[in-house]
């Protein structure tokens, strides 16, 4: 979809969510092949399943359907009888059309000021040919018709302008000029221009069956809201999925697998669960349904492989997993003070720990390495070092989501994620009298620059 048809669908959204009546319009998107089946059942569950949320869903995947989406949405709301939605959408795409074909660019030449010896006249001959003036004593191109060149040329030396280290804060200084570079660059950093520049899910594991003998992680709410509004503000579609046992966590994410992503940059998953230990082959760790179930992160992260997700192929996958790595209390080790003494955590916090859980292991365990998948263009980001506990305080969520939103609003506009992760892993790392690092497996290709 193209970018003006984007801006009118936001512009209408408000009245569309208010007066879309979604249920007649099912078997129309399907029979012009707006959206799959997959995609309707996915809709039709967003939110609380009500009207409104189906309608606000409906209107976000319509973005990503194509650069005809918006005709043919228009064309099902005149099938199913909504003429005054129908009428509203075309008058207004129209009136858009027309105004860009209003716009006309001025006819203007280009001239080359130089020094001040060369007339007018042999200006024309240096515009065709700008290898003859001396180099060096080049001034700026200007644009405006032949009558209006001024009567005296003056020479100007060009100076270029060099770039000057900017203090971000903690950690030095920053070129900004070599990251404005690394965003544009193809080559340098992953091109994030869709909008929304892609999916996000966050699946919030709260309340755990007696059964499981986990606690209620209280906090986690909080957690919840803060990546929802974090990512929603760095322009994601956002979904939230609360209380699901480890097959419901398996379905969620096949189901966010199997969407279309062609016309997205990017994918993020958050999970919020307790977490263990588990054996693995690639990522280590899983994570806990509320039926006391585990699922581990390698299976997570290759839900979304070649096979599994190929619109995705080429784009960067993101994973923040904020769930214990095991059991082991880090104490520390005495090191000189080089920054001042975190606050005491407001109250007692809490671990994500459950026992280590080990998996089948398979005598062809070897040669069953080489015929995974490649993890290329994943990042899986963990709230703590494999083995250790993560920290929860229940007033104000967990540290590692809590950092890691505060780290994103002060830098993600000028930071690549690998950076934003290690500013995370430093704060992180001098809270309370225990001890926690977060980490990272990198497979990212290139730079990734979050749209803000």
């Amino acid at each position: 979809m193209d970018e003006a048809d984007r801006r009118l669908l936001r512009r209408c959204r408000v009245q569309l969510v208010r007066e879309l009546q979604v249920a007649s319009l099912w078997d129309a998107l399907l029979n012009r092949e707006l959206f799959t089946p997959d995609m309707i059942e996915d809709i039709q569950r967003a939110g609380s399943g009500s009207r409104r949320d189906q309608a606000r869903q409906l209107i976000i995947d319509l973005e990503t359907r194509g650069s005809q989406a918006l005709p043919l949405f228009i064309s099902c709301l005149e099938d199913t009888g909504q003429d005054t939605l129908a009428s509203l959408l075309k008058t207004n795409r129209q009136a858009a059309k027309q105004d860009v074909e209003a716009i006309r660019p001025l006819d203007l030449k280009p001239v080359v000021l130089g020094p001040e010896s060369l007339k007018p006249e042999k200006l024309r001959v240096m515009k065709q040919d700008p290898s003859k003036l001396s180099q060096g004593k080049l001034a700026p191109v200007v644009l405006g018709p032949e009558e209006l060149w001024p009567a005296k040329l003056r020479p100007e030396v060009l100076r270029p302008e060099v770039p000057r280290p900017v203090d971000t804060g903690s950690g030095g200084f920053t070129d900004v000029c070599t990251q404005d570079r690394a965003k544009g660059n193809a080559d340098l950093a992953y091109v994030l221009n869709a909008d929304p520049c892609g999916y996000c899910l966050i699946i919030n594991n709260v309340n755990f069956c007696r059964e499981s003998g986990l606690r209620t992680r209280t906090g986690s709410n909080i957690d919840c809201e803060k990546m929802q509004r974090r990512f929603h503000l760095l322009q994601f579609a956002v979904e939230v999925k609360c209380d699901l046992t480890a097959k419901q966590m398996v379905q969620a994410l096949m189901q966010l697998a199997r969407r279309d992503h062609d016309a997205l940059d990017c994918c993020a998953v958050i999970i919020l669960s307790h977490g263990c230990q588990a054996s693995h082959l690639q990522f280590p760790g899983a994570v806990y349904g509320t039926d006391g179930c585990p699922v581990s992160v390698e299976k997570i992260v290759n839900t979304f492989n070649g096979n599994g997700c190929p619109s995705l192929g080429g784009k960067p996958k993101l994973f923040f997993i904020q769930a214990c790595g095991g059991e082991q209390k880090d104490h520390g080790f005495e090191v000189a003070s080089t920054s001042p003494e975190d606050k005491t955590p407001s109250s007692d916090p809490e671990t994500d720990a459950t026992p280590f859980q080990e998996g089948p292991r398979s005598i062809d365990q070897p040669d069953a390495v080489s015929s995974l998948p490649t993890p290329s263009d994943i990042l899986v980001s963990y709230s703590t070092f494999p083995g250790f506990v993560s920290w929860r305080d229940p007033k104000s969520g967990s540290w590692y989501i809590e950092t890691l939103d505060s780290v994103f609003e002060q830098w993600a506009h000028c930071e690549d994620l690998q950076t934003l992760l290690l500013r995370v892993a430093n704060a992180v790392s001098v809270k309370g009298t225990y001890k926690q690092i977060p980490g990272c497996f990198n497979f990212l290709r290139k730079k990734l620059f979050f749209k803000t």
